[in-house]
């Protein structure tokens, strides 16, 4: 796309945008890939593998959410105070957000380490003896592995924050590699089972982690942390990051945690139900990945240019990546709308599991390609710009009226079973945009301030 004339120094050319958007839509692919291949390699063990790790990954994946709403906050303050070209508050932000992002996830997986066998017992109820063994081995050994994840994340956000996402890319690719390589040697050569995905994801993460590390506190880079052990707290920049990453972790733990309630829901329906579920998670995780890696883009280019007070350019380039994403989602969604029957076949289900997958994701194809944008990439140019309390309070709304509370009834008054709880989901969107698109164009957003 033709970069606009009418502004005489673009805060991002085009290949600034382009050496932005294509390594975070690669590094989240390749993220979302390993995931389907942990899925399909661990269903060679048998349903009860599969069906305890996706309770676990559910419960996961509402931590993982909070910690990368945590970063998200850290990258938008870094952003903000590099569009204002204030290098020094950019670099000790950038230390608060590790300390935050380490501190949190020491504390979580420490709590999850100590009561796996509770939260499995509070969350998924009575679920078979086989699939709660499995999900307590897996979520033991991926409880040990969050500190690195926190590590891992808040720098791959300061990298983001400069725009560069080439880095993340390499260092994901190399944990993917190492994620990958060890479920093969671990699950088929050794025979460990779930036992083998959990030990191969906390050394994929511990690697990144260490590297994330390395690279970061490279000289040349303009945010780079300078003797990290050496802690010194900033009262005032940590709170500038929670003014985002609070609001913005307590909407994501609202959402995963709604998630969690249909998961827990569908657990009662049998381990083909929650089979049938996994899979559809697993291919939603790869259709998402345009559409989450422009959201995490529009952080970067949003929040410079608040950052420098140019809401012109802001409001140019939100445009500008909305058009972007559609087209992504298209170029993703389409195939999936065609093949869908053929890659519901990759995986070793039962026929009714099956019947079910190519009832939602047809569905769910067109829909991502046309209303899910406004949903999900749109409210992070309102984040980047400081609104985060507008977006956690309209997404906890939507989320617990529409697709908790509406999941709940199409599950268990109209028997609609997995895809009553899909069937929520998109009603949901619907909901989200009702708001979403109103507050971005009455320009609200231009009056937030997240840096002073």
């Amino acid at each position: 796309m033709k970069q606009s004339t009418a502004f005489e120094r673009p805060m991002f050319t085009p290949s600034a945008l382009r050496q932005l958007i294509i390594p975070l839509i690669i590094e989240q692919m390749l993220a979302t890939t390993v995931g389907i291949a942990d899925t399909v390699m661990i269903a060679s063990v048998g349903e009860a593998a599969v069906s305890g790790i996706s309770l676990v990954d559910s419960l996961n994946n509402l931590i993982i959410s909070i910690l990368a709403a945590l970063c998200t906050g850290g990258a938008v303050v870094c952003a903000q105070y590099l569009g204002r070209q204030d290098v020094s508050s950019a670099r000790s932000s950038a230390k608060q957000l590790v300390y935050v992002s380490l501190a949190f996830t020491v504390v979580i997986g420490a709590v999850l380490l100590t009561s796996r066998n509770f939260f499995i017992r509070i969350l998924f109820g009575e679920i078979a003896d086989d699939v709660h063994a499995n999900a307590a081995t897996y979520l033991l050994l991926t409880s040990l592995s969050f500190p690195f994840l926190g590590v891992y994340n808040a720098c791959a956000a300061l990298f983001r924050s400069m725009g560069n996402s080439r880095v993340s890319l390499f260092v994901s690719a190399i944990m993917n590699v190492v994620n990958i390589g060890g479920n093969a040697l671990l699950i088929f050569g050794c025979g460990w089972g779930v036992a083998g995905a959990g030990t191969a994801t906390l050394v994929s993460r511990a690697a990144a982690a260490v590297l994330m590390l390395v690279l970061i506190a490279n000289p040349a880079n303009v945010i780079h942390l300078h003797k990290v052990w050496k802690v010194r707290l900033e009262g005032g920049q940590i709170r500038s990051i929670l003014s985002i990453g609070v609001p913005n972790g307590f909407e994501n733990g609202l959402f995963n945690f709604g998630k969690l309630i249909l998961q827990s829901i569908i657990s009662t329906l049998g381990t083909a139900a929650i089979a049938a579920n996994a899979i559809l998670g697993s291919i939603s995780n790869i259709v998402f990945v345009p559409g989450m890696a422009m959201g995490l883009a529009m952080i970067t280019v949003v929040g410079q240019c608040v950052g420098a007070g140019d809401y012109a350019q802001a409001k140019y380039y939100v445009k500008k990546m909305m058009i972007l994403t559609h087209l992504v989602m298209i170029a993703v969604n389409v195939p999936l709308l065609i093949f869908s029957k053929w890659i519901v076949g990759w995986f070793p289900l039962e026929a009714d599991a099956v019947a079910v997958c190519l009832q939602v994701l047809p569905v769910l194809s067109v829909l991502l390609m046309t209303i899910w944008p406004y949903a999900f990439a749109l409210p992070n140019a309102l984040r980047a710009a400081g609104d985060a309390r507008f977006t956690m309070i309209v997404s906890a709304i939507s989320m617990w009226t529409l697709r908790v509370g509406l999941g709940y009834v199409f599950i268990r008054y109209f028997g609609l079973g997995v895809a009553g709880a899909w069937y929520s989901m998109f009603i949901d969107w619907v909901g989200r945009i009702a708001f979403f698109v109103p507050r971005y164009l009455g320009g609200k957003w231009q009056t937030k301030t997240v840096i002073r």
